[in-house]
C-alpha cells in the first residue's frame, strides 16, 4: 500500500546510495588538501556537519567553528566555491571508480513502482553536478530504469533541506497533491523537509544518521529492499 502513490520521491546520499562516508568525505579531504587549507574532517567531524545541509555551507559552519573571522569577504567566499567545485570534481572521479554502488533494493523499487504506473523523482539539496556523477557514470543502472519524472537540486531552491522547498518545487512540477506521493529519506532534516509539506515518509537508516529517532516517519526500514 506504501508504493501505491502517483510518484515517490527519493532523496540521494544516504537514501539512493551511501555516498557520505567513501564519496563525499574523502572527495572533501583530497580538496583541503590541494588547496592547502590545512583541514582534515574525521568521520566524527563530518558526522556533525552533515546535520548542515550542502557541501559549501558545511564548509563554512567549520570556518566559523574554527574562528576564521574573514568570512564575509567575497575572496574568501570564492576560494571556497573553488575547492568545493574541485571536491565535486574529485567526487565523479571517485564515483566513476567503482567505489559505490546504489542501496540494496533500489534498482527493483524503482521498477516496481513504475511498473504499477507510478513515476520515480529525485529531490536533493545536493548540486546538480553531484547528481549528475551519480546518473551518469553507470553508478545507476541506467539501462534498467526510466529518467526520473523530476529531478531538484541545490540550485533549483533558495532554501534547502529541512526547508521544504525543494519538496514544494517538486510537487509543484509534478503536478501532483502531497497526499498523492511518497517521500523516502534518511535524515532528519529529510524528514522535516518533506513532512512540512505535507509528504508521507519513510526513512531509509544509513551509516550518518542510522542512530537517529524519525517519529514523524510512516515506517522507518533498515534497506530499499523492506519496501519491494
Amino acid at each position: 500500500m506504501l508504493l501505491n502513490r502517483a510518484a515517490v520521491l527519493f532523496d540521494v546520499d544516504g537514501t539512493i546510495a551511501e555516498t557520505e562516508g567513501d564519496g563525499h568525505l574523502p572527495a572533501f579531504n583530497q580538496a583541503f588538501d590541494e588547496a592547502s587549507l590545512g583541514w582534515q574532517w574525521s568521520t566524527a567531524d563530518y558526522a556533525g556537519l552533515l546535520k548542515i545541509t550542502g557541501g559549501f555551507e558545511r564548509m563554512i559552519a567549520h570556518a566559523r567553528r574554527i574562528g576564521w573571522s574573514n568570512l564575509d569577504e567575497s575572496a574568501t567566499l570564492e576560494c571556497f566555491r573553488r575547492i568545493h567545485k574541485r571536491k565535486n570534481s574529485i567526487y565523479a572521479q571517485r564515483l566513476q571508480s567503482g567505489l559505490i554502488s546504489p542501496r540494496q533494493g533500489f534498482t527493483a523499487l524503482v521498477q516496481k513502482i513504475c511498473a504499477g504506473g507510478g513515476r520515480w523523482a529525485v529531490v536533493t539539496t545536493t548540486s546538480s553536478a553531484n547528481w549528475q556523477a551519480l546518473w551518469a557514470d553507470a553508478i545507476l543502472p541506467r539501462g534498467a530504469l526510466p529518467e526520473p519524472a523530476v529531478v531538484i537540486c541545490g540550485e533549483d531552491v533558495e532554501k534547502k533541506k529541512p526547508d521544504p522547498q525543494a519538496y514544494q518545487l517538486a510537487l509543484d512540477r509534478l503536478g501532483l497533491t502531497p497526499r498523492q506521493c511518497l517521500a523516502i529519506e534518511d535524515s532528519r532534516n529529510g524528514l522535516i523537509a518533506a513532512c512540512a509539506a505535507g509528504i508521507d515518509t519513510v526513512v531509509v537508516r544509513s551509516r550518518f544518521f542510522g542512530q537517529e529517532l524519525f517519529p514523524e516517519a510512516i515506517r522507518v526500514i533498515d534497506e530499499l529492499s523492506e519496501l519491494v
